[in-house]
């Protein structure tokens, strides 16, 4: 599962609470393609499915589906 700095848990609020979707969560995902093999996307998101994994980074909630998080482990944003 990735981890969020204090810092950028304060900029993705800042950019929910801009949207004005703060009950949104910060979803990010591995899909293949790009110059390595894989792209990364981060977008807000609403829809969770049962095999999401979750945590909360101070006032973010950041949602990771069950593939990407085994290529996330130990990144940090």
């Amino acid at each position: 599962m990735i981890t969020l700095t204090d810092t950028a848990a304060l900029k993705v609020k800042e950019l929910l609470e801009a949207e004005g979707a703060t009950d949104l969560a910060l979803r990010v995902a591995v899909r293949p393609g790009g110059c390595s093999g894989f792209s990364y996307e981060m977008f807000f998101d609403g829809d969770f499915a049962a095999d999401d994994e979750k945590a909360v980074f101070g006032p973010v909630q950041v949602v990771v589906d069950a593939a990407s998080a085994q290529l996330l482990e130990g990144a940090t944003l």
